[in-house]
């Protein structure tokens, strides 16, 4: 039996799966946690992977190896291979002024600076992007600038470090992937190439930059020492942690994955890409060499939670309050921006509750109201998808609050399409393991994994939610 290994480099710890090559099947796995906050020394990183390895009993019998990483993250290299920085997090937002200078920087009495990027990149830039971080780092601290020699994103130098110890020889061994460069803001994702104009617009110079690799590509080989074995297994390109999800889920065009987590995804796998130039959604590739659209909410998961603990019940209690109300809560509306929201991008928005009356504000009716308000707002993420052509056939509904039977019997009439729910899983680690069997296997088309079994949820329409939904949302939005 082949073993293959995927390593989920995530923004709070290192998760590592070992599958059979040939069914997915795990066969044992391992973690660690990283330390908190928005920038980080790689070598925590690096530290975390290899206990993480550890306790997934290691690699030496393990025949390929892919890493999936949080995207956006900017690691800066001089010219002997040494990290200049700490490396900046996709959730630090001090870049959210460069990222609207570079924005305003392309406006043209013909075409707005928001055009003019997603026509280049499909996306428009935002704090989390790289692009904006490198603005940001020549602006505020521009010795390191002028220092930097090469950028990589974290799963592209946690592959590099796999590789081998950092040098300068091997700056031109650095490699990426379609799907995690098109979270950059400086590669396009529909002709496969960096944008290096943008690249020298926001940092001031042209730094090395890792090669773009084809989904099953071989990178390289893992590195002996340091507790990874004796090295010689496979590399995978590796990939962005949606892109590595969206391939741990078999995810096919016509399909959406939603992810109720801290934050809300909405993701499709998509043979077309898109340029959206209002911002909502973000072009991305995917690690199969298609496209993933991709819709972000700051509120899903922790509205529950906060609506759970204002009743003083857990997660399970929530969803069995909610269920014993009538779908549409007897007109009781939530608007779920407790953090702002970035989908509408209205940083300072605050929630809402509406539809108040004397005998509809009871414990049931709230929690009804708590989970139709998270899932209307991934609604309009599915809208936006729509909008732009895109096709969406099912959903497949993941994350910790897919695990409320409230969310999932009540998510296919909000969203209005079919809902399959996964058993529970570390996805992205998974997708990396199929990548790296994808490697090691030459072929021209991932491995087909035995489904684990999925729960189907069929649309029951409810007239009205979305409606009520929208009103209370545009009178929360008018008052911005």
């Amino acid at each position: 039996m082949a073993l293959v290994a995927g390593i989920d480099s995530s923004t709070q710890s290192c998760k590592v799966v070992v599958c059979d090559a040939a069914t997915g099947r795990i066969v044992r796995s391992g973690s660690a946690p990283h330390p908190p906050g928005t920038e980080i020394d790689p070598e925590r990183w690096w530290d975390a992977l290899c206990v993480a390895v550890r306790a997934a009993g290691g690699l030496a019998d393990v025949e390929a190896v892919s890493v999936a990483g949080q995207q956006h993250g900017m690691v800066c290299l001089d010219e002997d291979g040494a990290v200049v920085r700490p490396a900046l997090l996709w959730n630090d937002t001090r870049s959210a002024r460069a990222a609207a200078q570079l924005v305003e920087e392309l406006d043209g009495p013909a075409e707005t600076g928001r055009t003019v990027w997603a026509r280049a990149v499909g996306s428009v830039p935002l704090a989390s992007f790289t692009v904006a971080k490198l603005r940001w780092l020549a602006e505020h601290e521009p010795e390191e600038a002028v220092r930097t020699a090469a950028v990589a994103l974290p799963h592209d130098w946690l592959t590099w470090r796999l590789g081998g110890a950092p040098s300068a020889s091997r700056l031109t061994e650095l490699v990426t992937d379609r799907s995690d460069a098109s979270g950059t803001g400086y590669f396009d994702p529909s002709r496969g190439e960096y944008r290096h104009d943008l690249l020298r617009r926001a940092l001031g110079h042209e730094p090395a930059l890792p090669r773009v690799l084809g989904p099953g590509a071989v990178a390289g080989r893992v590195s002996g020492g340091e507790d990874l074995s004796a090295g010689g297994a496979v590399l995978g390109p590796g990939c962005g942690d949606n892109a590595g999800a969206a391939l741990g889920l078999s995810a096919r065009p016509g399909d959406v994955v939603v992810s109720i987590g801290t934050s809300g995804v909405v993701s499709a796998v998509s043979a077309t890409a898109t340029a959206d130039p209002s911002g909502i959604i973000a072009g991305f590739a995917d690690a199969g060499g298609r496209f993933l659209p991709l819709v972000c909410t700051l509120n899903a998961a922790r509205v529950l939670d906060s609506v759970a603990a204002l009743l003083g019940v857990g997660p399970a209690e929530l969803a069995e309050l909610a269920l014993r109300a009538d779908a549409g809560a007897d007109g009781l509306v939530l608007v779920p921006y407790l953090e702002g929201e970035r989908t509408p991008d209205r940083p300072t928005a605050t929630g809402a509750l509406h539809g108040i009356t004397l005998g509809g504000l009871t414990r049931e009716k709230l929690a009804r109201a708590a989970v139709e308000g998270v899932l209307c707002g991934l609604a309009d993420g599915l809208d936006a998808l729509r909008a732009e052509g895109v096709a969406c056939e099912r959903v497949v509904l993941v994350g910790g609050g897919a695990r409320s039977a409230a969310v999932q019997r009540t998510a296919p009439g909000v969203l209005g399409l079919p809902v399959l729910v996964p058993e529970p899983g570390e996805y992205v680690a998974t997708g990396a393991a199929r990548q790296a069997a994808w490697a090691l296997s030459g072929t021209a088309e991932p491995p087909i994994w035995e489904d684990t079994g999925a729960r189907r949820f069929e649309v029951d329409p409810v007239p009205g939610i979305r409606r009520r939904y929208a009103e209370a949302r545009d009178s929360v939005l008018d008052q911005l």
